[in-house]
């Protein structure tokens, strides 16, 4: 239907009507968009969490995850809208739909790593898979990443390694992430003793000094609970090896281990109890 036949007779009246209507539209667009931001801001409030330190844990998340649901939201109400009011002042909006469908899907296929980028960053903000200052072990289709979370967006996560280079991975590429700051990780030695030497006799040293670990600030404020002896974890070619474990708290891993390795190796010298040398042979001429 044309905008004549619209129209008829009477144009003032039909122009009255589809500007009352039009304003209906945009008054009802704008009531729905300050709707969708107190929600979006609800949902951002328990994103942040009650604490001071979830808060500042969660503020990159919350902020990241509903800037992209109200930025989503408001362009889908403001674009409904607009077609709308182009339906009132007559206009067929029948190729406008067309046009616009066939533009999506020449976006999808030009833009498919990006689309999955943003999806799969959404999800791992969503479900606090990671996030900033988290240590992470990245698998992608071609390597292997290992660091920690200087910055987490929707398409790319940077993560700092320990030699100091910084790698940027599309979140789409993330096969496998293995979050090493959740909860509580563990410290884990090696300890390698002579086949002639007393198992029992190394054991109940181990055992003696973690009881007197349990003293140190230092490590009880890195460590939910005392280090404990596993046994042994195999048999080498020149030693035996005793396993040692402990709980740690996330970030603590590495400091635990050195600072066991440090205790260990001294109280074994005291106690007299032997670590073969691995022979190292030359490189020939």
């Amino acid at each position: 239907m044309n905008l004549l036949a619209q129209v008829g007779n009477d144009p003032t009246d039909w122009f009255a009507e589809s500007w009352v209507r039009i304003v209906i539209i945009l008054a009802a667009a704008v009531l729905v968009t300050l709707i969708s931001r107190l929600v979006v801001n609800r949902f951002r409030k328990k994103l942040e969490g009650t604490s001071s330190v979830t808060q500042e844990l969660n503020l990159q998340r919350a902020t990241t995850l509903t800037g992209a649901l109200s930025t989503a939201l408001i362009v889908g109400i403001w674009a409904l809208a607009i077609l709308m009011a182009l339906g009132e002042l007559g206009q067929n909006i029948a190729p406008l739909l067309a046009s616009a469908g066939v533009a999506g899907v020449a976006l999808g296929f030009g833009a498919q790593s990006l689309v999955k980028d943003t999806l799969s960053g959404f999800f791992i903000l969503l479900e606090n898979q990671f996030g900033v200052g988290d240590n992470l072990e990245v698998q992608t289709p071609s390597n292997k990443v290992t660091g920690r979370v200087e910055s987490l967006t929707l398409r790319v996560t940077s993560i700092r390694a320990f030699d100091g280079a910084l790698h940027f991975v599309p979140n789409g590429n993330i096969v496998v992430a293995s979050n090493r700051s959740k909860g509580w990780a563990r410290a884990i030695i090696d300890v390698r003793t002579a086949y002639d030497e007393d198992v029992e006799h190394l054991r109940s040293v181990l055992e003696e000094l973690f009881e007197e670990l349990k003293g140190d600030r230092t490590l009880s404020g890195w460590i939910h609970e005392a280090p404990s002896v596993l046994g042994v974890e195999r048999m080498g070619h020149d030693a035996l090896v005793m396993r040692v474990i402990a709980d740690t708290r996330p970030s603590k891993v590495m400091d635990v281990e050195r600072l066991l390795r440090e205790r260990i190796s001294r109280r074994l010298v005291e106690r007299g109890i032997r670590v073969p040398v691995t022979p190292v042979t030359p490189p020939g001429p």
